[in-house]
C-alpha cells in the first residue's frame, strides 16, 4: 500500500510579487528564483528547485498542495487506492510534471475542493547552493519532514479526516478548547505522514480564503527571534505573537503574509508521538493579534 511521505511543495495565488518577495526573503529567509515566466516566481528552502511557486494571478490564496510519495510504484499503487475509493484523479501530462519540477504527478481535490497533486521525484538542485534571502544563522528544517504544515478549511470535517488517512496520514485532535462562551471546541485536527509532529490541519482560516497558515521551521532559534524583530521593524501585523505550543512543542509566532493570511515561523518541535493526546492550552504565548486572520482564538491558561 502506497502512502505520502511529505507536504512536498505548495502553489499560492498572489498580487504583489515585490512585497512578497520582501517577505518571503527579505524577512523569513527564502530564496527568489526566477525563471523568466512572468507570470510565475519560485521560494527555495533548500536544495530542491523550489518549495513554493508564486502564482501571479490577483488570487491571493492556496492554489495547490504537493505531496510526495517514493516512487512511480508507489504512485501507481495511490492511483489504485484512489480508485478504489472512487476519488477522481487526473494523471499530468509529461509537460505538466516538467511545470512542477517533478518526474510524476496525479492531481485530485480533497472534500473541501482544495487541489491535491501526488508526485514523485523532484527537481532537487545540488550543484545550486542554496543562497537565504536574508543573512541567517541557520538553515530551515525540511528533509525527510518535508517543507512543514498547512492549516487548510474543510467544509466536512469526517470526509476531510478520512479523504487524508487514504492518503496515508494519520491523526486525530489534540486540542479541546473553551471558547469565552464556554463552548468546547475539538479543533483544530492534526495529522501527520512522517516525524513532524504534523503536516496536515484542518481550523477556521480567514474569511474567504481557503488556509489559514503555513508553517516553516528554523534549524536555530536565533533566525526565529530576527525574524520576529525584522516584522515588528517592518510594522507587520502579527496574528499570533511569540509563544509555545503544547502539541509539538514549537516556539513560535504569527506574522500575516501580504495576501491577508498568516505564516507561522518555528523552532524546536517535536516529533510525532506514537500514541494520540489531547491538550486544553499551549504552554506560553501565543496571544491573539488582529481578528481577521483566524487566529484569535485565546490559547493559553490564565496566570
Amino acid at each position: 500500500m502506497s502512502s505520502v511521505t511529505e507536504l512536498g511543495y505548495l502553489g499560492l495565488s498572489i498580487s504583489d510579487i515585490e512585497k512578497w518577495k520582501a517577505y518571503a526573503c527579505g524577512i523569513v529567509g527564502m530564496e527568489f528564483v526566477d525563471e523568466g515566466e512572468g507570470d510565475r516566481f519560485y521560494l527555495r528552502m533548500d536544495e530542491w528547485h523550489h518549495r513554493i511557486t508564486l502564482h501571479v494571478d490577483g488570487g491571493d490564496d492556496l492554489a495547490y498542495i504537493g505531496f510526495r510519495v517514493a516512487g512511480p510504484n508507489e504512485l501507481e499503487a495511490m492511483a489504485e487506492k484512489l480508485k478504489r475509493a472512487e476519488i477522481a484523479f487526473q494523471r499530468a501530462t509529461e509537460q505538466e510534471a516538467d511545470e512542477r519540477r517533478v518526474m510524476g504527478l496525479l492531481t485530485t481535490a480533497d472534500p473541501a475542493g482544495h487541489v491535491v497533486e501526488i508526485f514523485w521525484g523532484p527537481q532537487v538542485d545540488s550543484h545550486k547552493p542554496f543562497h537565504p534571502g536574508r543573512a541567517m544563522f541557520g538553515r530551515f528544517l525540511t528533509g525527510d519532514q518535508g517543507m512543514g504544515h498547512v492549516l487548510i478549511a474543510h467544509t466536512d470535517l469526517p470526509a476531510a479526516i478520512r479523504f487524508y488517512e487514504i492518503l496515508g496520514l494519520v491523526g486525530e485532535a489534540e486540542y479541546k478548547f473553551t471558547l469565552p462562551t464556554g463552548e468546547t471546541i475539538r479543533q483544530p485536527v492534526f495529522m501527520h505522514c512522517n516525524a513532524r509532529q504534523h503536516s496536515m490541519a484542518f481550523g477556521l482560516v480567514p474569511p474567504g480564503k481557503r488556509i489559514n497558515h503555513l508553517m516553516i521551521e528554523y534549524t536555530n532559534i536565533k533566525d526565529l527571534g530576527l525574524a520576529n524583530d525584522l516584522t515588528q521593524a517592518r510594522n507587520i501585523p502579527i496574528a499570533k505573537h511569540l509563544g509555545m505550543h503544547t502539541n509539538d512543542g514549537m516556539l513560535s509566532f504569527y506574522p500575516a503574509n501580504p495576501s491577508g493570511w498568516a505564516w507561522e515561523l518555528g523552532w524546536g518541535g517535536q516529533q510525532a508521538q506514537p500514541q494520540q493526546e489531547y491538550y486544553t492550552y499551549d504552554m506560553f504565548g501565543h496571544e491573539p493579534g488582529p481578528p481577521e486572520y483566524g487566529l484569535a482564538i485565546k490559547s493559553t491558561p490564565p496566570r
